[in-house]
């Protein structure tokens, strides 16, 4: 590392100054420290791969953050069991993080990145695709501390989906109040692995083309077609991305009222259906037309199908991920936006939530 991680000095300014170039690296520097030693936490063997290179002594974490990280590595450590019992494990890994926007006043910083990590599949079972991939923003806080250098305070997940493979969960209050209306809500999948044998899914040539579906979904998990808008301000791009994808491989707008949740459409200039973007509103949509069906476990899902979750079982779902490969042993891999993600497997999702309600639609 060199002599600019101490260059910058903090009294200099009293106003809000976006940082230099040197600072600016010395707190990706941080991040990446922070989130490589969660990614190896996950990794079996081989030193996780980062972009600061060699791990510097001088790398700064306040007490209370520390205690916080070798928390997030005990669970992380806890989670990988998780996953080796669900046949699962990871034999390399490649952790990097950019600096997005940084902003120093005074003696703080506000500091916004994204982390991007691929994790390399162990063939356990033969099939297992190569790899999974993330990205996912956070905000890191800092202050400086005599002699130039600064310390990490804070580092938060900036994302309105799951956690990423290597996040540990934090805990999450239920806030959703119930109106008093009946739904079609559908019923809860069982987790069991393995899954009871269902009837096998055409994936082309049928009313949909569910290859199509996995197709769109796969090219746009990292970036946002340009044709649709983005919702991640708006409590997560999570539902508006699988409606896309449902959209490419087949399925017909509903038109009508935006509020009405039988109704499914988008507008590039009016705007669209409740239920194109919400997560709840999709469900009773697709129930009360029968679009889908729900599956007794989520095992049974196959490509083009899709995965609700209920994370803190306060009756309002969360999260939708659409199933863009399967392994022969009955894997499904899910792909998604809100932490955008590439073929993570249906036993991460699960290590990570092990108390969720999840709900399996076959599509």
């Amino acid at each position: 590392m060199s002599g600019s991680w101490f260059a910058y000095s903090a009294s200099a300014v009293s106003g809000p100054r976006t940082a230099d170039r040197a600072t600016s690296d010395a707190f990706a520097h941080i991040a990446d420290e922070v989130l490589s030693q969660r990614t190896q936490a996950l990794v079996d063997g081989q030193q996780v791969r980062h972009g600061s290179g060699k791990a510097n002594n001088k790398t700064r974490l306040s007490a209370e953050l520390k205690k916080d990280q070798d928390a997030a590595i005990r669970s992380l450590q806890s989670r990988k069991t998780r996953l080796a019992e669900l046949g699962e494990a990871y034999t390399a890994a490649d952790t990097r993080v950019a600096v997005d926007k940084a902003t120093v006043t005074g003696g703080k910083a506000t500091v916004q990145v994204t982390e991007h990590t691929t994790l390399t599949y162990k063939k356990l079972r033969g099939d297992e695709p190569d790899n999974t991939d993330f990205r996912t923003r956070y905000e890191l806080t800092l202050s400086s501390k005599k002699g130039g250098g600064w310390e990490l305070t804070s580092i938060k997940s900036q994302d309105a989906g799951p956690v990423a493979v290597n996040e540990p969960v934090a805990a999450k209050a239920a806030t959703v109040t119930d109106d008093g209306n009946q739904y079609p809500d559908g019923t809860p999948a069982s987790t069991k692995y393995p899954a009871p044998a269902s009837a096998p899914k055409v994936k082309t040539g049928g009313a949909y083309d569910y290859n199509a579906m996995a197709k769109y979904a796969e090219k746009y998990w990292s970036s946002y077609n340009p044709a649709y808008r983005k919702f991640n301000g708006s409590g997560g791009d999570c539902t508006n991305f699988i409606s896309q994808a449902l959209n490419a491989g087949g399925w017909k707008p509903v038109p009508g009222s935006s509020t009405d949740y039988r109704n499914w459409w988008y507008d590039a200039s009016k705007g669209q259906s409740q239920s194109w973007v919400g997560a709840n509103e999709w469900a009773w949509f697709t129930l009360s037309n029968q679009r889908a069906t729900n599956l007794a476990n989520v095992y049974q899902m196959d490509i083009g199908d899709i995965l609700q979750a209920d994370f803190n079982k306060d009756g309002s779902k969360d999260h939708s991920m659409m199933v863009t490969y399967r392994s022969s042993k009955g894997m499904p891999y899910l792909t998604y936006h809100s932490t955008n993600t590439y073929r993570k497997s249906l036993a991460s999702v699960i290590a990570s939530y092990p108390d969720a309600r999840y709900f399996a639609y076959r599509t």
